[in-house]
């Protein structure tokens, strides 16, 4: 097979040629606003249009731009900086490896946590919670009465 006409060549090609036609197509829709464009009186925008255009704003240019920053270090330290982070948190990694702790044996550790507590009381009657209740409403003391 022709190395020029091969599948991954021809589909590259039909990508730039649809790119292509995308761009021709999408550019005559492109249209610079004339400046001695009249505008409808009619409109509702017409004295919204009327005043910006009446104010002749001034805008900013290329040369208006600051220039790009002196104290910046350049791309080369920034990799530099990554690869150090890198190295020191597998550095820390190796050095407390030892001291790592994990959550393995879980079962074991509830088992005995349930074995001091005792047995689950399950939940509350609602006899018991409206005693409780009751008891609480009997000591409450109510503010005093507004003077």
């Amino acid at each position: 097979m022709n190395r020029w006409l091969d599948l991954g060549t021809m589909t590259r090609l039909s990508r730039l040629a649809a790119c292509a036609g995308l761009s021709l197509a999408a550019g005559g829709c492109i249209s610079m606003p004339t400046t001695n464009a009249k505008i409808d009186p009619a409109s509702p925008i017409a004295a919204a249009a009327a005043k910006m255009e009446a104010a002749h704003k001034t805008f900013p240019t290329f040369d208006d731009m600051p220039p790009a920053p002196k104290d910046v270090r350049a791309p080369d330290a920034f990799a530099t900086a990554a690869i150090d982070a890198r190295d020191a948190g597998a550095r820390l990694e190796r050095e407390t490896a030892d001291n790592t702790w994990t959550l393995t044996g879980t079962e074991r550790f509830a088992a005995n946590a349930e074995r001091q507590v005792g047995a689950d009381p399950g939940p509350a009657r609602p006899e018991d919670t409206e005693a409780f209740a009751r008891a609480l409403r009997d000591r409450a003391t109510p503010p005093p009465p507004p003077r």
